[in-house]
């Protein structure tokens, strides 16, 4: 999986924890940020294809950070990361824009699975807009 991550978590163990996935399955971890802002500053910086963001953070929380982002970048890919218990949040996040999420405690498979769906839902609506009426 050739993809560029932006992995925002404020725990590290997280960030350690999502960045050892990404790399097993083939993905470029770009950068990492512990809260929103940095989050903000390294997305402008790297742009990378998908940002795996914690929806509870403190300095800049993940929901504000996520319309932040989509400010800046419309078609941003964003994956958000929550804990169980948090469903309005997530809610929340996909009226929003993120384009998936996934539950902590996760699955490697779980967090690739999503990057990939992300990637193949996109494949697809650029292919639809290629296709001649």
């Amino acid at each position: 999986m050739r993809v560029r991550v932006l992995v925002v978590d404020d725990l590290q163990f997280m960030r350690e924890l999502l960045c050892g996935i990404l790399s097993d399955a083939g993905a470029d971890v770009v950068a990492e940020a512990e809260d929103g802002r940095a989050a903000l500053r390294r997305f402008l910086v790297h742009e990378p294809d998908v940002v795996l963001l914690d929806i509870a953070m403190p300095v800049m929380d993940g929901i504000t950070t996520l319309r932040k982002i989509r400010m800046l970048e419309p078609r941003a890919r964003v994956i958000m990361c929550s804990a169980l218990g948090e469903q309005q949040l997530i809610v929340r996040a996909i009226q929003l824009g993120a384009r998936d999420f996934v539950v902590k405690p996760f699955t490697p498979q779980r967090v690739v699975s999503a990057i990939s769906k992300v990637l193949a839902a996109d494949r697809v609506e650029r292919d639809a807009l290629r296709v001649p009426a």
